[in-house]
């Protein structure tokens, strides 16, 4: 499986897992999931990775029927200013390929904060760690497995 399915696995974390197949050609990874497996995007979260002035690198995670607010990631995390991280330096982070970029398992932890619209639904769905994998789970269970924390950082 992948590093985001075992971790879950692992702590007997309530999630279930959604596949279907991966079209190289869709313009969007998370809408191409939420349209393929019937779900309101939503309730389909995309992780995104930015870096800190100071180059400290942040997880996101946002519905992928909107875009994540920079200033407001930065203010979440205290710090000046947040831009979007270089793929590569986001795929060597997490061990992920970018449109697979699970929150979960990833290589080393970083913060992770999570847009607080994850909290309006019973389950979301976020990359199990591979395109064409999601897995269902509670915000609730995102963030204890993640130490994430609920911050206004989407935006539609």
């Amino acid at each position: 499986m992948t590093p985001a399915i075992d971790l879950l696995k692992k702590a007997k974390a309530e999630h279930r897992v959604h596949s279907y197949t991966h079209d190289p050609k869709a313009p969007s990874y998370g809408l191409e999931a939420a349209e393929k497996l019937g779900l309101d995007p939503a309730r389909v979260f995309k992780t995104l990775l930015a870096a800190s002035e100071k180059g400290e690198l942040l997880v996101a995670v946002v519905p992928v029927a909107g875009s994540l607010d920079l200033k407001a990631l930065a203010q979440a995390a205290g710090v000046k200013k947040a831009d979007m991280a270089d793929p590569q330096v986001a795929q060597r982070a997490t061990g992920y390929l970018v449109g697979g970029i699970s929150p979960l398992g990833q290589k080393k932890r970083l913060r992770t904060f999570i847009d607080e619209s994850a909290r309006l639904h019973p389950t979301i769905h976020v990359s199990a760690g591979r395109r064409g994998l999601e897995v269902e789970l509670s915000a609730a269970v995102l963030a204890e497995h993640t130490r994430g924390q609920f911050a206004a950082i989407g935006r539609q």
